[in-house]
């Protein structure tokens, strides 16, 4: 019953994620924080090769991992790939604007990457999780590092972001006995259902829970 807790950031995240693959997800592909590589299937007809790249502690299944090593140095040579991907990793990171640099390094020029990363979300995968970040922030942090910015997306206005949250604050409560009566997951399903209409008539997005980048590396 857990897995319908975020059906609908899920949702919303996956739809566009699938919208900008199509558009700049090219020939070889480099996936930063890969875990067990949950978008595989949606990048396979746009890639040539999708190599997934993870560290040795990671708490995901490694059996998808292809390099083994870190944001901050990944075992290749220069301009290896035509694209990256990273999806919720940067919040992870200690050194943010060095994982940037790496990912710059890595790509071809006129190579593109997509990133998504939280800006209000509560914490995870504890004690990994270091920062959140503005869309300001980004594109300070992307062209520090030598990026271009293509788009910056906030995926949500108030509503999904407070619907959500609130989802996941009252799954505390769905363990025990209560773990096996349904009554939790279905109000939270009714939540998500209600929060997704309200952002469709009021998406105020300086309160979204995540954007997505397009960065493209020009030199």
């Amino acid at each position: 019953m857990n897995s319908y807790k975020n059906l609908l950031v899920r949702h919303i995240h996956d739809y566009q994620l699938n919208k900008l693959i199509g558009k700049y997800i090219s020939g070889r592909l480099i996936d930063i924080g890969c875990g067990d590589k949950p978008y595989q299937k949606l990048l396979a007809p746009y890639v040539e090769e999708h190599i997934g790249v993870d560290h040795n502690e990671t708490i995901h299944d490694k059996s998808h991992i292809d390099l083994l090593g870190t944001a901050y140095e990944i075992p290749v040579d220069n301009l290896s790939f035509d694209s990256a991907i990273s999806t919720a990793v940067l919040e992870h990171l200690e050194e943010p604007e060095q994982a940037l640099r790496e990912c710059h390094r890595v790509l071809k020029s006129g190579g593109y990457a997509i990133y998504s990363v939280p800006f209000i979300w509560h914490l995870h995968e504890e004690p990994r999780d270091f920062f959140r970040y503005s869309k300001y922030g980004l594109k300070y942090l992307f062209e520090k590092t030598g990026f271009e910015i293509i788009k910056i997306k906030a995926l949500s206005g108030f509503w999904v972001t407070f619907g959500q949250l609130l989802v996941y604050n009252i799954y505390r409560f769905n363990r025990g006995p209560m773990k096996y009566i349904p009554i939790i997951p279905c109000i939270g399903i009714a939540i998500q259902g209600v929060s997704y209409l309200l952002d469709k008539m009021d998406k105020t997005e300086q309160w979204t829970w995540m954007h997505i980048v397009v960065a493209k590396k020009t030199d």
